[in-house]
């Protein structure tokens, strides 16, 4: 099944897909809000910890399988990282050294999420950069090699704000360290479709790379890409979105006193994230603030894709209407069966974001519907849950050029 986002030019994916990164960072800058409210902060820590630890080595290995860059060295792990919405270019701007193998270090010379949790106090800090980064490095490391180390060199609470990097952390590969064993949650997300779902192949041919098999780059060009592998990305970024909220769900499921609470929960998550993810692809790709533009954006939404994976149809030419059916996206659990007649919050979200007069008419049963977007004469005021993610300073947070270096070892 083709992709939509064959649909863009080279130039627009490359566009499209650092944004994509960052919208897959702020997921939890819209859901652990409402965990905070719901199970205090400790629970809300834990849940963060399951969340990545459940998804992160799932989708990082679905990354090295498309790309050709299945190794088990340190390099294989820094171009996972730099591909990985838990790791979103600039505003998580990661850097990196080689110095062998099995030897390397990374460090963050900006971190978006500490600017988004230090106003809320020390103690939001520690959970962030000590309770839920040691075991999710870890996660996100087995998938490349189990005897894979992730420790901190410094790290916040930062001593002032003038401290940088934000924190540093060497990688070491070792055939003398206990093996690391995925976290139960692991075994929860391992069944769901979105894990092996299967993706148009990258056929070479086109002006470009068609895969990440050379050396590791300080940063990556994705305009260096075919548009072949864009797309690939693309989608593969969208399919972390949503195993990272499938495992969300898992979590948060686990911990609420009824299954309302959970729903309402991951309803809220998906609301915000769909506002600021609408906001941000209109921006980015310059789409006009009409009905046709907000199906546009609809239809290039992380909720949505990959079709593969969603199923749904986009027809522009009989008043902007988007068809949903059923798909292996529904049958995982995932935000599509969020959405649907009676559970319109999510898509109104995304079509406001748009333009405020925006709001959309969903017909059919919870299993297949159609939505239409339609112009009401007033505008009408931002969903809440758009406000609490617009409080991340990746909701307005601008990528700039950056020259593409490749990463020696020392």
């Amino acid at each position: 099944m083709t992709s939509r986002y064959a649909s863009l030019s080279r130039d627009e994916l490359a566009t499209l897909v650092p944004e994509l990164l960052l919208i897959g960072q702020l997921i939890d800058r819209s859901g652990m809000a409402w965990c905070i409210s719901a199970f205090g902060r400790e629970e809300m820590a834990q849940i963060a910890i399951e969340e990545w630890a459940g998804s992160s080595p799932f989708y990082t290995r679905r990354m090295q399988s498309a790309l050709g860059y299945e190794g088990t060295d340190v390099v294989t792990i820094f171009k996972g990282l730099q591909l990985d919405i838990g790791a979103p270019p600039q505003f998580m701007d990661f850097r990196y050294s080689v110095t062998d193998p099995w030897h390397g270090e990374f460090w963050l010379d900006h971190c978006g999420a500490l600017m988004d949790v230090e106003p809320m106090g020390e103690d939001y800090v520690r959970s962030m950069c000590h309770d839920i980064e040691d075991p999710t490095f870890d996660a996100t490391a087995v998938a490349t090699n189990a005897k894979a180390q992730v420790r901190p060199i410094h790290r916040p609470p930062r001593a002032s704000t003038d401290q940088h990097p934000h924190c540093r952390w060497t990688v070491v590969i070792d055939e003398a360290h206990d093996p690391v064993t995925p976290l139960p949650p692991y075994y929860e997300v391992e069944p769901k479709r979105a894990v092996t779902v299967e993706l148009d192949p990258i056929r070479s041919g086109g002006e470009g790379l068609d895969d990440y098999s050379g050396p590791l780059v300080a940063d990556l060009d994705f305009a260096a890409f075919s548009h072949a592998a864009l797309v690939r990305i693309a989608d593969e970024v969208c399919l972390q979105m949503h195993l990272l909220n499938l495992s969300f769900g898992i979590a948060v499921a686990r911990r609420a006193t009824s299954v309302e609470q959970a729903r309402e929960i991951c309803t809220r998550q998906l609301i915000g994230i769909a506002g600021i993810a609408a906001e941000r692809l209109r921006a980015a790709l310059s789409l006009p603030a009409d009905e046709a533009g907000a199906a546009r954006v609809l239809a290039l939404l992380p909720l949505l894709n990959p079709v593969a994976y969603t199923g749904g149809v986009l027809d522009v030419t009989r008043g902007a209407t988007v068809t949903v059916s059923p798909s292996d996206a529904a049958a995982d659990g995932g935000w599509i069966t969020l959405c649907g007649p009676g559970r319109e919050a999510p898509l109104q979200a995304a079509v406001r974001a748009v333009d405020p007069h925006l709001d959309v008419e969903v017909v059919g049963s919870a299993a297949a519907w159609t939505l239409t977007v339609v112009r009401r004469d007033e505008p009408a005021p931002e969903a809440s849950e758009v406000a609490v993610t617009r409080f991340s300073t990746g909701a307005t947070f601008a990528f700039q050029p950056r020259r593409s270096l490749p990463v020696f070892p020392v």
